[in-house]
C-alpha cells in the first residue's frame, strides 16, 4: 500500500509543479499593468474627459487648449497641471480622477507625443 501512496504523493507533487510553472508563464506573458493596456485605458479616460476642450485628436482648433501631441515630456508637470488645473481656463480633475487614472493618461498622450 505504501507504494502506491507514493506514487500518488509524487504525481501529486509533480502536477503541482506543473500547474505552478504555467501559471508563472501566463501571469509574465500578460502583465496587469502592461504598457498597451495604460494606453488604451488612458485613450479612453482622454476621450470621456478631455476631448471635449483638447479635441479627438489633442489639437482642438480655435480654442486657447494646447497641441497635446507637443506637451513637454515633463511627467511631473503633466501631474500638477491636471491635478490643479491651469490659469484658471483648465479646471482642476484631483477629486475626479485617481493617480492610476492620471497615469493613464500620460501613457497615453505620451504615445502620441510628435517629435
Amino acid at each position: 500500500m505504501q507504494g502506491s501512496y507514493g506514487r500518488a504523493a509524487a504525481f501529486a507533487a509533480l502536477a503541482i509543479s506543473v500547474m505552478a510553472i504555467a501559471a508563472a508563464q501566463c501571469a509574465s506573458a500578460q502583465p496587469a499593468d502592461s504598457a498597451d493596456a495604460k494606453v488604451e485605458h488612458g485613450k479612453a479616460i482622454y476621450a470621456e474627459k478631455c476631448s471635449h476642450c483638447h479635441g479627438p485628436g489633442m489639437l482642438n482648433a480655435g480654442t486657447i487648449t494646447p497641441d497635446l501631441r507637443k506637451f513637454p515630456d515633463d511627467h511631473d508637470r503633466f501631474v500638477t497641471t491636471v491635478k490643479q488645473g491651469k490659469n484658471n481656463r483648465m479646471p482642476p480633475w484631483g477629486d475626479i480622477l485617481n493617480d492610476d487614472d492620471i497615469a493613464n493618461l500620460w501613457a497615453y498622450i505620451s504615445s502620441r507625443r510628435s517629435q
